[in-house]
């Protein structure tokens, strides 16, 4: 499937419409369309509450799911078999218990959520906005797909299940020691370069740091440096290193008719995958 040659239109679609796409060095970008293939071959798209599912629904939701997979070696979000896409903001049933021990049920507006098993829901709106933005550092696509990830590996668990490249208590410690530091922080009612709502719980912490490595990651390499050294060793990435926009650059890449094929890359144009900040 991911030897199949990537429809010239489809392509626009991503460059018109994912931010992200603009900063990924070009052997990254090649790699991110193979997975996309697969991924759309994989996971069955359904729209809800009137949304119409159509090409441009489809990629631009991948592009960004799939960013999460670059240069690890992993199944494709082996959970999910279904992303289920509304319009807008979607109503779903809440529960919150009090200190008293009561359960109080109500209902909330969401923009996506993720469930360990079967399906993701994701509000159409929210992703064109924040996906037309790379650098604001809240991507509900990221989020909810990084749910998934931490399904996977357990990575906001305390004993995350070891990965390929091991380090399993090295990141258990960096993890426990930065969620503690973030929930200070917001709890002393203090900025911080993380989203404050990843202090209510390791599972959110999880999701919004994995938004801000993409989105911001200068910011959180200065804020948490070992935690971006942790989501740089795991997703074997370096966005800090990725500047820019690179929608300019000519002869590092091209699509064919026939397939898809990347030109022989410079030294000083790096992919994103290799050492990283000294790690092997």
């Amino acid at each position: 499937m991911a030897a199949r040659p990537f429809p010239h239109e489809w392509r626009a679609i991503i460059e018109r419409r994912v931010a992200l796409w603009s900063r990924l060095p070009a052997a990254d970008r090649l790699e991110l369309l193979r997975h996309i293939l697969v991924f759309l071959d994989e996971k069955r798209f359904e729209g809800c509450g009137g949304m119409a599912i159509t090409d441009e629904v489809r990629l631009t939701i991948a592009a960004q799911a799939c960013l999460l997979l670059l240069h690890r070696e992993t199944d494709y979000f082996p959970a999910l078999r279904s992303i289920l896409v509304y319009p807008d903001e979607y109503v779903a049933p809440a529960a919150e218990q009090h200190e008293s021990g009561i359960v109080v049920e109500d209902h909330e507006p969401r923009a996506g959520e993720s469930w360990a098993e079967g399906s993701l829901v994701l509000s159409w709106r929210d992703v064109m906005e924040e996906s037309a933005d790379g650098e604001n550092g809240e991507n509900v696509v990221l989020h909810e797909f990084a749910h998934q990830v931490d399904d996977e590996w357990g990575l906001s668990s305390a004993e995350p299940h070891e990965q390929p490249e091991g380090g399993a208590r090295e990141w258990a410690r960096a993890f426990r020691e930065a969620f503690a530091r973030h929930k200070r922080l917001v709890e002393g009612g203090r900025e911080t370069a993380i989203d404050p709502y990843g202090a209510t719980d390791e599972a959110e912490f999880f999701a919004v740091v994995t938004e801000t490595f993409f989105g911001q990651p200068a910011n959180l390499r200065i804020a948490e440096p070992e935690l971006y050294r942790q989501w740089s060793k795991f997703f074997r990435l370096d966005p800090v290193s990725w500047g820019g926009d690179r929608s300019d650059d000519i002869g590092r890449e091209r699509l064919i008719d026939d397939g898809i094929e990347a030109e022989t890359l410079t030294d000083d144009f790096p992919s994103g995958g290799g050492e990283l900040l000294g790690e092997g």
